[in-house]
């Protein structure tokens, strides 16, 4: 026998909705079938709470799709043809709701009624779910509350959910404001990020928010340095960037960026063989970097809604980086991995557009090319084809390349250039594909712009 706790159950909990508001909305369209337009633009057949109105509305969304008139009479008819109302049931109601109406002029006002009700239920549903979760106690508290999360955040992106625009409506709201901004002299604030890469940033305008941009490399290309010199480049700058690590720890990555600002091997941080020069560009170095919005967190395992939950109490983040995507877990669990990395990156994706920040994250492509001894091991855009859909999902792909990582076993070895990488842009929705050559200096872990690179 279960507890008496003295508290209401959900059972016992009536649901918000209203009949006469609902019955209003359909009544509406009856004597005025015009305005089934602008029904449509507020709500869904799924906001109604009675399923008898539910079933009226995915009718009404039927014939308007078809073209067809809208009346009781075809209303009627197509609500019988999937068994949804009798005859002579269906002909009563619905006549009963056009007499109901005085006059369809209000019915924007019903629909955010309705409208209002659903997100209501919603809220309460998730509640209950995330009750029943708790109580469960097969799940950890973390990923309980970003489930929560994540239900209530997509809740009110439903709620938010724009209507159709006309393009002259979106160009003088936004375009134009955006263009008046970009041309004025604060432009730097609202242009792409620059990533610290003169070239790179010509070709795709630096950090453009809303983007998800992959950095794709195999390993031991120096992937988790490329994206730490550009987190680094980024918040001397000025940015707010958080860097998720799901391989190194906070205290690896600080090193890091310290052996880089101060140009002191990052061997050294760990012997502690440090000369009275170098301890000197040290404090330098974390003088300069103290003054920088640079964060990092190394949970492992780390999911997109995790993230996003982390992003939101952060606050005024200006980009992310995530170093890497394999590591990263599903927030839904799939058949295979692949589908795994389809929700992952579609989701990234969504993150990038609804939180209008970039998202930079690393992929390791595999070493098949080597191990099949093909002639290059230049990645390509076709190494990402069995990785769900990054292709796709991302506005722009960097492929890093280090030609010296082969050195030992090429042909022209003492042609190779040890501190030569390249940064294949591969895919570019803002301009060209290119190829940009980089400095590399092992030592520091450093890349650089040949022609700004220190001597």
């Amino acid at each position: 026998m279960a507890e008496n706790t003295g508290l209401p159950t959900f059972d016992s909990i009536n649901l918000p909705y209203s009949m006469e508001t609902e019955q209003a909305v359909i009544g509406s369209v009856l004597i005025n079938p015009e305005c089934v337009s602008v029904v449509l633009s507020h709500i869904k057949p799924d906001y109604f709470y009675m399923p008898q109105h539910k079933a009226i509305m995915e009718a009404i969304v039927i014939l308007d799709t078809l073209g067809s008139r809208i009346d009781a009479l075809t209303i009627l008819d197509k609500l019988s043809s999937n068994g949804s109302f009798d005859m002579d049931t269906g002909k009563n109601y619905l006549f009963q709701l056009a007499q109901i109406v005085p006059s369809a002029a209000n019915v924007e006002n019903y629909c955010k009624i309705v409208k209002e009700k659903y997100f209501l239920r919603s809220l309460i549903t998730i509640s209950k779910e995330t009750i029943d979760s708790a109580m469960d106690g097969g799940a950890e508290a973390d990923k309980i509350l970003d489930a929560a999360e994540q239900k209530i955040y997509d809740i009110r992106k439903g709620k938010t959910t724009g209507s159709l625009q006309r393009l002259s409506d979106v160009i003088s709201a936004e375009v134009y404001p955006n263009l008046v901004k970009i041309s004025s002299e604060n432009a730097e604030e609202f242009k792409g990020i620059p990533m610290g890469f003169s070239k790179i940033d010509e070709i795709t305008s630096g950090l453009n928010r809303s983007d998800l941009i992959l950095i794709g490399a195999r390993p031991a290309m120096g992937k988790t340095s490329f994206a730490l010199n550009i987190a680094r480049n980024v918040s001397l700058a000025g940015k707010k960037v958080i860097f998720f690590s799901l391989e190194m720890s906070n205290e690896q990555l600080a090193a890091r960026v310290l052996s880089t600002e101060a140009r002191v091997e990052s061997n050294k941080l760990r012997s502690g063989d440090i000369s009275s020069e170098e301890w000197v560009r040290l404090a330098e170095a974390t003088d300069r970097l103290t003054k920088c919005n640079l964060y990092f967190d190394d949970t492992a395992s780390i999911t997109v809604p995790e993230i996003k939950s982390k992003i939101k109490r952060a606050k005024d983040v200006d980009c992310i980086i995530i170093d890497y995507l394999g590591l990263m877990e599903s927030a839904k669990k799939k058949e295979n991995r692949v589908q795994e990395v389809t929700e992952i990156t579609r989701s990234l994706k969504m993150l990038a557009k609804d939180l209008k920040i970039p998202v930079v994250v690393c992929a390791q492509l595999s070493r098949g090319p080597e191990k099949n001894g093909k002639s290059s091991n230049r990645p390509m855009l076709s190494d990402l084809r069995d990785s769900g859909s990054i292709e796709q999902d991302a506005d722009i792909v960097m492929m890093l390349y280090r030609e010296g990582y082969y050195k030992n076993s090429a042909q022209n070895a003492d042609e190779i250039d040890m501190t030569q990488a390249d940064v294949d842009i591969a895919k570019n929705r803002h301009g060209p594909t290119d190829r940009v050559k980089l400095h590399w200096d092992a030592q520091y872990t450093l890349f650089s712009t040949l022609e700004y690179r220190d001597e």
